[in-house]
């Protein structure tokens, strides 16, 4: 019984810890939502332009026939 006390004690500072710790989520970036890539300049072939990335690059997406 004794053991099952020490189990619940160290899970309980465990779960305090993890409460504790901030979380930083990566910035949503469009182009990838999209299937895009970030290029310098113009959308060459056979990418097409789909917007504007967060640094100012072309987001680019390649043209897929079906």
């Amino acid at each position: 019984m004794r053991i099952l006390y020490q189990v619940l004690v160290v899970l309980f500072m465990m779960l305090q810890g993890a409460a504790g710790q901030t979380f930083n989520p990566r910035p949503l970036e469009p182009c990838l939502i999209q299937n895009g890539r970030c290029f310098p300049g113009i959308c060459r072939r056979p990418y097409y332009w789909i917007g504007t990335c967060q640094n100012g690059y072309s987001c680019c997406r390649k043209y897929v026939e079906v």
